[in-house]
This record gives structure tokens, C-alpha cells and sequence, in this order.
């Protein structure tokens, strides 16, 4: 279950999984739940059993569909991505459930009541899931520290990246020509994806390039004049939500996470896949443990790290300074095929049989009672 099939990450990992998850279809009844009926940006293979229900983003309206829904076909284990989704799932199950965190659940809720009252509604419920999924170890170590979980109810998996089917989309024409050498950052136009910060740093780095955010966001206006007040207005370009953002990624000179916090940044391992170097800030979670290893190096705060770049978050003058150090080709081409390398880790076929290790786990205590762990 999820909320929808529109355009995110969330959202193409569980295409992804559901479209190598081939060996499993001969053994289990799949069927994949909408909560929302919204335009999709991504597709399940066609032999999945799709339910389209119209909950049109209400919490109360989720568990009634979501609770008649399971009565109806009585599902033996259930799983879930995003946290609307994880909260109905473990509410309305009524057997063991599986839920995956997308995000560092601290960082991913804003200030003031409505993210206190998230915060004291993942505390609550989450710890009556059988498994929780985390698609970083931040992520885990956050929901262990925070909200109770314990943490032998958890598992990192990272999410899986499809090279084949990123490769060919790279391939292809972008939807908007860029003329000339550019850097890319890639997101919703979010204060979380933190292109402020880009766009000043951009300006700072003296860069005669282009900057390119792909993406679309509340944050557009507000954007556009961050570059007019750094005399960048010219060379930032945002040419808003694009269904192949791999086009614009192959043809990057430098891809750029800016982001202040994320769970998994799947942009990240995809503009990796298609050769490009990259920039990512050190915030909570998974940019470093993507990027670094035991071999690192710091000079100036900025961390040389085995397959990219790190900067401190939220530091326009650090990012500046990283800017101008992959000015230089050559380091650009290592790191490009360090990146590369590195992509290949991150297999849809490792991930989706991590995916149903734990779920056929969760299917075979299916008889056990689910027990109830208070916030620690």
C-alpha cells in the first residue's frame, strides 16, 4: 500500500521492486492499494492487481476504505510505504504488517503542532508494526532513538536503483535543451530540498556554468528570487517536474544534493548511475553512507570521501568552496567513475529479496500476537 503513483521516489521504488518481484508472483496473490486517486507518474508490472480507492489525502477516509478494504480480501501479511500509509496499515491490519520509513522521521516533520502531533502519532503506532523497513541505517538509528522501536523490529534496506532502465531513459532527449556546460540539483521545490542555499552558493562560486533544479514545489517564487537578489537569475534555470530527469542528469557536468535532511536520496544514486560526480551535504540520513567509506579525506570542510563530495548542511560558503573545487575536470572524471562504481551496489534484485525476506518472515509469525511497545 501507498498513498499513490504520482511523481517521488517512494514511488518508483515500489514499482521497481514490484517489477522484479516475477518470482514471486507464481507464489503469492499481489495486490497493490492506492489510497489516493491521483494522475500516475509511474507503473506497476501489469500482471499486479491494482485497487484504486479515492481517500484524496484524509486520514479518516484512508482507514474506513483501508479497513473495509482488508475485510474483503483478507490479506495474510500487509506492507507499506510513506507514513499515512504505515499509520492506516498498522491500524487496520489484521495480521502481521510490514511498514517502511522513507524518511529521517525527526528531520522530515516541520516545527510547531502539526509535526508534534506526527511526531506523537508515528510514536504511538509504528511500534505495533511486526517489521519496520528503514532505507538507511540513520533512518533506523532515528525511529530506535526516538519512537520506541525496538531494535530488533528493524532492518535497513537500501533502496534499490534500476541501471538498466535509468541508462536507456538517459539516452533519450531532455524535455528542455539546456545550452551549455551545467550543474543539476534535483526535487521538489521544498525549503527541506534546501535550493536557496544552492543558488547561493552557486552565485558565490563564480561559476560561468548554469545551475538546473529539476523539479516542481511550493518554493518556485520564493526560488526565482533568491537568484535575482544574487545577480543569478539569468543562468537558474527550474524548467519544473520532469517525467525523465535521467536526460538532464547525463548531460550534467556535476549533480548536487542540497537537501537538509532526506531518508534515502534516490536522485543522488541516479544521476550516479549514468556517470555523473557528485556534491551531497553530510545531512541526516544516507548521503555519507553512500558516498563515504574508510577512505576520506577533509580539506578546507569539505570531505573528499570514496565516491563523491561531502559538504556540511545548510552552508552556502562550504558548498561554494565544493563548487569550485569539481571545477576541475579531471577530479570530475574520477569521481564520475568512482560514482559509477559505486551505483552498482544498490541492485533491484538485492533489495527486492531483502524486501520479501522480511516479509515472508513476517508471514510465518503471522500467529503470534502483536505486542505493544511504548515510546522509551
Amino acid at each position: 500500500m501507498i498513498n499513490s503513483l504520482v511523481g517521488g521516489g517512494a514511488e518508483r521504488v515500489m514499482c521497481t521492486l514490484l517489477r522484479h518481484s516475477e518470482a514471486e508472483r507464481d507464489e503469492l496473490d499481489i495486490t497493490l492499494v492506492l489510497l489516493d486517486n491521483e494522475p500516475a507518474a509511474n507503473a506497476p508490472p501489469a500482471w499486479v492487481k491494482v485497487r484504486q480507492l479515492d481517500c484524496r489525502g484524509s486520514l479518516a477516509r484512508s482507514m474506513l476504505a483501508v479497513r473495509k478494504l482488508y475485510a474483503e480480501i483478507k490479506p495474510d501479511v500487509t506492507m507499506s510505504f510513506l507514513t499515512r500509509a504505515n499509520i492506516v496499515n498498522v491500524l487496520c491490519s489484521r495480521g502481521p504488517c510490514v511498514i517502511s520509513e522513507r524518511a529521517n522521521t525527526t528531520a522530515h516533520f516541520p516545527l510547531g503542532l502539526r509535526g508534534l502531533l506526527s511526531r506523537a502519532a508515528v510514536r504511538a503506532v509504528y511500534p505495533r508494526a511486526r517489521m519496520i523497513i528503514a532505507v538507511s541505517a540513520g533512518v533506523a538509528e532515528d525511529l530506535a532513538a526516538n519512537y520506541g522501536i525496538p531494535p530488533e523490529r528493524l532492518v535497513s534496506i537500501a533502496n534499490p536503483i534500476d541501471i538498466e532502465t535509468i541508462l536507456a531513459k538517459a539516452a533519450e532527449p531532455p524535455d528542455v535543451a539546456i545550452d551549455g556546460p551545467y550543474i543539476m540539483a534535483a526535487g521538489r521545490l521544498v525549503r527541506s530540498k534546501n535550493f536557496a542555499m544552492l543558488i547561493e552558493a552557486f552565485a558565490r562560486s563564480g561559476s560561468t556554468r548554469k545551475l538546473v533544479i529539476v523539479g516542481e514545489g511550493s518554493e518556485r517564487a520564493a526560488l526565482a528570487g533568491v537568484a535575482r537578489a544574487c545577480g543569478v537569475e539569468d543562468r537558474v534555470l527550474m524548467p519544473g517536474f520532469a517525467h525523465n530527469p535521467y536526460a538532464f542528469m547525463r548531460g550534467a557536468e556535476l549533480f548536487v544534493l542540497s537537501s537538509n535532511a532526506e531518508g534515502f536520496p534516490n536522485a543522488l544514486v541516479e544521476a550516479m548511475a549514468v556517470g555523473a560526480p557528485v556534491v551531497a551535504t553530510n545531512c541526516p540520513s544516507g548521503p555519507s553512507e553512500i558516498l563515504a567509506d574508510a577512505s576520506r579525506d577533509t580539506i578546507q570542510g569539505l570531505t573528499f570521501a570514496a565516491h563523491g563530495v561531502i559538504v556540511p548542511p545548510d552552508s552556502a560558503i562550504d558548498m561554494a568552496e565544493a563548487l569550485r573545487a569539481m571545477a576541475d575536470p579531471e577530479r570530475r572524471r574520477v569521481y564520475g567513475e568512482k560514482a559509477t562504481a559505486r551505483a552498482r551496489d544498490f541492485s533491484p534484485a538485492i533489495a527486492k529479496d531483502r524486501y520479501w525476506d522480511v516479509i515472508r518472515s513476517a508471514m510465518a509469525r503471522r500467529r503470534e500476537p502483536r505486542k505493544f511497545h511504548g515510546a522509551s
